[in-house]
């Protein structure tokens, strides 16, 4: 069993398991009842250095499954959260992430939030995970507990790089605007 953080906590992922190459971040939630209307949650990856993504190809979702050096690949789009486990994952081999890469942040936003009228306070169970994919474990959770409700995403956690050794910081921070407000203060080039 990992560490399981509180918001702005984190942990060397390097120390925890020496000679990570590959983990598995997934993500996970539950819909609280609604009006009937499909809830829909996507998970992201921004590819960053100094706060800012390299380019869009860096930015990874449901319509661009993996960075351009195949270093981080999404799973796939989940559409209806149904189930126990993990709703969506990425996979990154750390051994691939460019060197100008300092982080990796993992926002989750809900599709169509304006128009349906949900927010992050009808989402539960709420968590971000890493796994070594080696040996299946669990190095690291973050079971995020904060009512956001007027948030239609949020920045769940982030893995980064510190004096050459990956870290994992739960973060847990909202977003009113949704996925294109993260996307433009990332510096995605948003139509």
């Amino acid at each position: 069993m990992g560490v399981t953080l509180a918001k702005g906590g984190n942990v060397s992922l390097s120390k925890a398991a020496p000679n990570l190459t590959q983990v598995l971040v997934g993500l996970g939630w539950d819909a609280r009842s609604t009006t009937g209307a499909p809830f829909d949650l996507d998970a992201s990856a921004l590819l960053c250095n100094a706060g800012r993504v390299l380019g869009d190809e860096w930015f990874i979702f449901y319509n661009q499954l993996a960075s351009p050096d195949g270093s981080v690949e999404h799973t796939g789009d989940n559409l209806t959260g149904e189930g126990d486990g993990d709703d969506e994952s990425l996979i990154l081999d750390l051994s691939k992430v460019p060197a100008e890469v300092d982080k990796i942040v993992f926002p989750v936003s809900i599709h169509d939030a304006d128009n349906r009228g949900q927010t992050f306070g009808q989402v539960s169970n709420a968590f971000i995970r890493v796994v070594n994919q080696d040996d299946g474990q669990e190095l690291a959770r973050y079971d995020l507990s904060e009512d956001a409700s007027t948030e239609t995403a949020m920045i769940f956690g982030e893995v980064y790089r510190y004096n050459a050794e990956w870290k994992f910081r739960a973060v847990g921070q909202g977003y009113a605007s949704g996925l294109r407000g993260i996307a433009l203060d990332f510096g995605v080039n948003v139509s």
